[in-house]
């Protein structure tokens, strides 16, 4: 998410008092920037393969399809990583940060939101990207059986992750980077935040609310130079979730850099929560 377009769109609704249905679609639009952009330029994804994810979306009554990547590790029991990109680039501009988790140690499937990259057209919203995590999680359970599968998901992709891990109950962790406790709390730590938008706000995201409700071990990483999402904003989501879990802060890191700066702090992170080496 961008803080100017956001807010200053908000403001407009305010404004010019527009219609429900237009205030919600304007939204989509600013909060999830969909694209076929990749951060960079198209970094390469060379040695990733292509996966297609086909399924009947119950939000829209029409199929769908997910466009991904996957970066397997040499064992078939190698932990698996479901990874859920941030807003405004399609996943091929994460191939970086995919294979920083894949030298990890997990096997790394990343996908795009509809609306997104190659996956299908649309307009995503907080209710189809839900879904899609969910056909994305439901593949790699069904093609990893045999591996301990965990969560991932960075800025807006944070609050996907969670929402996701609140729902399901096989997953064995959940790690959030760089991300917030709802909208509206983020729209108040803007310049203009003050302004009385956050009934007005339709795709909510309140990952502050469900965070208490998932039930594996939570690991919440920030950069402390992280000016988009602020770091309380990370703060409280953790403090809002359950034991057993880790607030880790990357002296340093930026809302884009935070896992590149913190992998040290990620590995150790991993055998102290998760028991992974």
């Amino acid at each position: 998410m961008k803080r100017t377009p956001l807010l200053a769109s908000l403001g407009l609704v305010v404004a010019l008092s527009v219609g429900c249905a237009t205030l919600d679609a304007k939204q989509r639009e600013w909060i999830f920037q969909p694209s076929d952009r990749s951060w960079g330029g198209a970094p390469s994804t060379e040695g990733m393969q292509d996966v297609w994810i086909d399924f009947a979306s119950e939000a829209t009554g029409s199929p769908a399809r997910l466009h991904g990547l996957w970066l397997p590790q040499g064992r078939a029991d190698a932990p698996a990583l479901l990874y859920l990109h941030g807003a405004r680039w399609n996943v091929a501009g994460s191939a970086g940060r995919i294979r920083r988790m894949h030298e990890l140690g997990f096997s790394v499937l990343a996908i795009d939101y509809r609306g997104f990259g190659r996956s299908s057209a649309g307009l995503p919203s907080e209710t189809t990207a839900a879904e899609d995590a969910r056909a994305a999680w439901d593949w790699l359970a069904q093609h990893q059986p045999g591996s301990p599968r965990y969560i991932f998901g960075h800025s807006l992709g944070g609050a996907i992750a969670i929402d996701l891990a609140s729902k399901v109950n096989d997953e064995q962790g959940t790690m959030v980077e760089g991300t917030f406790t709802s909208v509206p709390e983020v729209v108040s730590t803007f310049k203009w935040g003050w302004l009385p938008v956050s009934a007005l706000i339709t795709q909510r995201f309140e990952s502050v609310r469900k965070v208490a409700h998932i039930g594996s071990p939570l690991l919440v990483v920030h950069g402390s130079e992280d000016s988009l999402i602020l770091p309380s904003l990370g703060r409280k989501l953790y403090e809002a979730a359950q034991e057993p879990k880790q607030f880790v802060l990357v002296d340093g890191g930026s809302h884009h850099t935070t896992l590149t700066v913190g992998q040290a702090q990620y590995r150790q992170a991993l055998a102290s929560l998760f028991r992974l080496q």
